[in-house]
């Protein structure tokens, strides 16, 4: 018999549990994704996995749903393959030791608070199909020294980056339109910011508390 979706849901779950029990630290979920046609990670599939330090998303996965990797502590490696095109919301939020992420070219959504409160988290790579930056994406990334936003990106949402303490500089693309509320607030270190002149809306207090910004009379 074909497998269900909730014997997908299961298999994620029940791998989960066994992650937690016995301390897993690096996870290769090809062989178990292909075995099952499993092309969805499942919503919180391995939420709070605290051991977790290394994850390797196989080719036949399309969607990282929503808290996928939810707090997991301990991670700090995570490989996407080219086949993902949506990062749920809360995927990788409160993931405290993920210090880098290469979110391949195929993804065209970063959902709302992907990547919330990732605190080692130092770079990030957006890449070029990926159209709107979720409310809360990055918040609280407050390692986050530099990201490149790509023109194809017409909307940076709400809290997008707020709190990014360390990021130092951003490069606002002609693409872009719109500027969502407090997007750049509370960016202390944030010196410098070009907005292109296709941008309509800037959001209420999107630069709030950047102490550093010299930017170029929209602000």
């Amino acid at each position: 018999a074909a497998t269900t979706e909730a014997d997908k849901y299961t298999v994620q779950k029940e791998l989960c549990a066994y992650i937690k029990r016995y301390n897993i630290r690096e996870l290769d979920l090809n062989e178990i994704y292909s075995h099952y046609n499993i092309s969805t990670i499942s919503e919180h599939a391995f939420h709070n996995c605290e051991s977790l330090t290394t994850v390797a998303i196989p080719g036949s996965v399309t969607e990282i749903s929503r808290g996928a990797f939810y707090s997991c502590e301990s991670l700090t490696t995570v490989v996407i393959s080219d086949s993902v095109t949506a990062i749920g919301y809360s995927a990788f939020q409160f993931c405290d030791s993920l210090t880098t992420i290469a979110i391949p070219d195929s993804v065209t959504a970063i959902g709302a608070y992907a990547f919330t409160g990732c605190k080692s988290l130092t770079t990030v790579v957006i890449p070029d199909n990926v159209t709107a930056i979720g409310d809360n994406a990055f918040a609280g990334c407050t390692s986050l020294t530099a990201v490149a936003i790509p023109d194809s990106v017409t909307a940076i949402g709400t809290h997008a980056f707020y709190d990014c303490r360390s990021l130092t500089t951003v490069a606002i693309p002609d693409s872009v339109t719109a500027i969502g509320d407090y997007a750049f607030a509370f960016c202390r270190s944030l010196t410098t910011v070009v907005i292109p002149d296709g941008v309509t809306a800037i959001g209420g207090g999107a630069f709030y508390n950047c102490a550093s910004l010299v930017g170029n009379g929209k602000c």
